[in-house]
């Protein structure tokens, strides 16, 4: 059955150490961008796409992070000691109910159509369990990374250079019940997935900046205004 709209998991809990000073005394996901912190940009996202609940992780000055979405309708995961993007999705899974959901990494800026909306317009469950939106090299700003993933022809990945994962996708999480370690990154998922031919991506074709860096701040504002031009 086709599906327009996912409950999503936004990941939020992580120490930011590469932005140095900056998260001394807040958490990375509370860094502005344009007069609006990534944390509110990554859940306007997800209110426009329809997402229903959301919920966020928390742990590092996790306080914070919970003021930051009071009266948002947004639950939160509250994290006792860090379980990475695997064990954090799985902890939420009683608060984001059965079935797919949506995943988005707090710490990037988009511009062009709708991240998560692009997702759910190419989801096809009977042939995938994860569908990861990618960007090539070229068109990624805030990173020199070379790619994660290999885009076959069909659509399914694989490991190696060639695009970069974006932090969005649509993920049947049922395999994280079957992982044996509390923490985990979800790549644990994907190549379990992936050896089933069921690890799918797409290219989005609008803006990315990973905002991960202090570099990266002034990245994504200069590519907000050239998208608003």
């Amino acid at each position: 059955m086709r599906h327009d709209t996912f409950p999503l998991m936004l990941f939020a809990a992580g120490r930011g150490t590469r932005m140095k000073a900056l998260t001394k005394n807040r958490p990375k996901p509370l860094i502005e961008v344009a007069g609006r912190s990534l944390l509110s940009h990554a859940l306007g996202l997800g209110q426009a796409a329809g997402a229903a609940p959301i919920v966020a992780n928390a742990h590092y000055l996790g306080q914070q992070i919970e003021d930051a979405l009071a009266g948002e309708g947004v639950a939160i995961s509250r994290e006792e000691v860090l379980l990475d993007t695997g064990g954090g999705l799985r902890a939420a899974r009683p608060l984001l109910g059965e079935g797919p959901v949506w995943t988005l990494n707090s710490d990037a800026i988009w511009t062009g159509p709708n991240p998560l909306q692009a997702l759910a317009a190419a989801w096809d469950p009977g042939r995938m369990d994860a569908l990861l939106l990618l960007v090539p090299p070229g068109q990624a700003e805030g990173t020199s990374s070379a790619g994660d993933f290999a885009l076959g022809a069909d659509g399914r990945l694989s490991r190696g250079p060639g695009y970069i994962y974006t932090g969005a996708q649509i993920l049947r999480p049922d395999g994280l019940s079957a992982i044996g370690e509390d923490v985990f990154s979800l790549n644990v998922l994907w190549d379990r997935i992936a050896a089933e031919g069921r690890l799918y991506g797409i290219v989005f074709p609008g803006g990315w900046c990973d905002v991960g860096r202090p570099e990266g701040i002034a990245l994504a504002e200069a590519m907000l205004e050239r998208a608003d031009a």
